[in-house]
């Protein structure tokens, strides 16, 4: 019994003694990047909403218990860079719009279109990027969100829409896997934190603030330089 017990004594040190050795190489190993290099993504997303809460005040009415604000999802090609500025940190910038179209619904009420809109979210991450595990190369990141939202279409008898600007903070996850010289594939998965205010007027003036919070995934090809 005691020469079990000291067996396992031994294994249990052993793995204490390994595990600092083991996250250092993971933060610090080698990543297959260096200081200078850019990474370019060119990809497909898809953008799904999260449509949580939100509130609808109608003019002379008052807020529509129940009633709440949606938007489609979409899907929409990307485009970003990356810049290290060393071996483990890069900054990334993300260029992509999407259509959505928007409803109201619920409270009692039937659906009502909205219409359709184009949001340009700009997003600016910083990320971190842990030592190759075999052909995979991990990162995570957080950063900011700029959502402009454009070229609005109103729906049959609704006369005007608009949408207010919303920025919010982003998280990243994601990973690339090295496949012939410079190129790669990749893998990517964004959660995004906005908040927008939606201005129509269907018959009577209503606003609605909305957490639309997408979660946006990306599969894309890269190319480092």
């Amino acid at each position: 019994m005691n020469a079990k017990l000291c067996s396992a004594a031994a294994l249990l040190l052993a793995a204490t003694a390994c595990t600092p050795a083991l996250a250092q190489n993971i933060f610090t190993g080698p990543t297959g990047y260096e200081s200078g290099n850019i990474l370019v993504h060119a990809g497909l997303i898809g953008v799904l909403p999260q449509n949580l809460g939100s509130a609808v005040t109608v003019t002379g009415v008052g807020t529509v218990p129940g009633l709440h604000v949606h938007a489609s999802n979409s899907i929409t090609p990307e485009i970003d860079g990356s810049y290290f500025l060393t071996p483990h940190i890069s900054l990334e910038l993300i260029a992509a719009t999407s259509r959505h179209n928007t409803w109201v619904e619920g409270g009692g009420v039937s659906k009502i279109k909205v219409g359709s809109v184009w949001v340009l979210p700009p997003t600016l991450t910083a990320q971190y990027h842990f030592a190759q595990i075999g052909m995979v190369r991990p990162y995570a990141g957080v950063g900011l969100t700029v959502a402009f939202f454009y070229g609005t279409s109103p729906a049959a008898g609704v006369s005007s829409t608009s949408y207010s600007t919303a920025v919010g903070p982003a998280l990243d996850v994601g990973f690339d896997i090295p496949v012939r010289g410079n190129w790669s594939v990749n893998v990517d998965a964004k959660q995004m934190f906005i908040n927008t205010a939606v201005h129509l007027n269907h018959g009577a003036f209503a606003t609605a603030h909305t957490e639309l919070d997408p979660t946006v995934i990306r599969l894309g090809i890269g190319y480092k330089f």
